[in-house]
């Protein structure tokens, strides 16, 4: 098989923008559970779109289409 192989600065950069993009999804997910925007848990909100970005970059050990892996 050919595998392209990747520098490791550039599968860092579109890793943390797919962690970036996945925690930001999480965290507008997470705002209609409040009625109000002075009712949102924002610890909560931050925590959970936190870890979607830990995890994010979890995901793209196994490789990252964007970068031809």
């Amino acid at each position: 098989m050919n595998q392209v192989r990747t520098k490791p600065t550039e599968w860092l950069k579109a890793a943390l923008i797919r962690a970036v993009k996945t925690a930001a999804q999480t965290a507008v997910a997470m705002l209609p559970a409040a009625a109000m925007i002075s009712e949102v848990d924002w610890k909560a909100v931050a925590g959970t779109a936190a870890l979607a970005a830990i995890a994010s970059i979890l995901t793209s050990l196994g490789g990252l289409p964007e970068v031809g892996e």
